[in-house]
């Protein structure tokens, strides 16, 4: 079969090359760093079988409107393509806005036996949770992952970008946050439904609508009471407790975790001891100060006013340090002015330090005028500085991080 693959930075050159391995005639081609027009014009006067495209491409894009009538599928059905029925005896695929990593480590916290745990913050080889390499978390990723879990022959637990494979034996939508992407063209959750239709079965968070009759929301399971978790499905009952469940960042993610726990087969209770992950809420001491992590993918104005009362809540002071803001890189949606500005005219804290010279505005030095005029208001570039900024001076107070970056 002539194949043409689209994006090769987003993981088309491992779809290209195991589409290769299998003997088909493969073309692949960068649409998204400037690909010289020189490269360009040697694919469009070619004809193929079949094109493999990423979900988040601009539908307009000079190659699509070139082959409209070549037969097309993303490079998520790519993947299930390419696996086949090679994949692990337990396979779970997790996909939303929010939520995903936070998940994906609550399901293998309970899953017995050895597997693969591929997040954004790395692969690790379960039970040891040893580091075996990081990857993206783009569909094509799926491919070495798989190859890793079948060859420990144990099961996967797999964090996804904009949708599932729906190879697994559990899709699972974490969230029904939605924002704009292929150009603003699309709806990333619409995006991230319509590759769950297929799934075998499929669990999603509160307020996640869904089409298909079959599909499981994890409150008609699970029932959450400030610290206290109680579950019912089947044969399965029971409950426990964790202070974690009093967080924002973990209520929905330990409700999907024990849905999914009773929905496999497995008793979720062991969640009981499920700990903070680092970015994720996690709490250390540095140079005096309190540290709340809450810097990855996730990062929002809700997540970071739930990290605020929680640090306000563990240092008894009303006075914090908010470093907030975003790397400069691969982050989908974004942590816009505007959310940044009604993050901190909420939380009111003491200092704000903001990453990211996206917001060296007029518009944020107009918003955030009262902080700069009192000489409270900091500007720097990547997220490492921060604690040269944050933890100097005798002031102790807490310190909370809300960066959007992948960790």
């Amino acid at each position: 079969m002539d194949i043409l693959v689209l994006d090769t930075i987003h993981g088309g050159t491992e779809i290209g090359n195991a589409l290769v391995a299998l003997g088909h005639h493969v073309d692949m081609i960068d649409v998204y760093l400037g690909t010289a027009a020189g490269e360009i014009s040697p694919i469009l006067r070619k004809s193929y079988d079949r094109m493999i495209v990423p979900v988040h491409l601009d539908p307009d894009h000079l190659i699509l409107q070139q082959f409209q009538d070549t037969p097309r599928i993303s490079h998520h059905e790519a993947v299930k393509w390419i696996l086949g029925d090679h994949i692990p005896p337990l396979m779970i695929e997790i996909t939303g806005a929010q939520g995903k990593t936070t998940t994906a480590h609550a399901i293998a916290h309970v899953l017995p036996g050895c597997g693969i745990l591929h997040t954004s913050g790395g692969t690790y080889r379960y039970p040891g949770k040893e580091r075996l390499f990081r990857h993206s978390i783009t569909p094509a990723s799926l491919l070495s992952v798989v190859k890793a879990a079948n060859e420990l022959g144990g099961w996967l637990v797999a964090e996804e970008s904009l949708g599932v494979t729906a190879t697994g034996n559990l899709a699972i939508i974490t969230s029904d946050l939605d924002y704009r992407c292929a150009a603003k063209k699309k709806s990333a959750l619409s995006i991230k439904m319509d590759s769950a239709a297929n799934a075998r079965r499929l669990l999603v968070a509160p307020g996640v609508c869904s089409s298909r009759e079959d599909v499981v929301h994890a409150e008609t399971i699970v029932r959450i009471d400030k610290e206290r978790c109680e579950y019912h499905y089947q044969s399965i009952t029971g409950s426990f407790e964790n202070p974690l469940l009093c967080l924002s960042g973990y209520k929905t993610p330990l409700m999907l975790a024990s849905a999914a726990a009773c929905m496999l087969g497995f008793d979720p209770g062991a969640l009981g001891s499920f700990c903070a992950l680092p970015g994720r809420m996690a709490v250390t001491i540095e140079q005096g100060h309190s540290v709340i992590d809450n810097a990855n993918s996730g990062t929002g104005r809700e997540t970071t006013i739930d990290a605020c009362r929680y640090a306000r809540s563990i240092s008894g002071d009303d006075q914090l340090i908010l470093v907030i803001g975003q790397e400069d890189h691969a982050v989908c949606e974004g942590f816009a002015p505007d959310e940044i500005v009604r993050t901190i005219d909420v939380v009111r804290p003491e200092r704000v330090i903001i990453v990211g010279e996206q917001y060296r505005s007029e518009y944020m030095a107009s918003s955030l005028s009262r902080y700069q005029k009192t000489g409270r208001l900091t500007h720097i570039r990547s997220f490492d500085e921060w604690k040269s900024v944050a933890l100097v001076g005798p002031n102790e107070a807490c310190v909370v991080l809300a960066v959007k970056s992948w960790r």
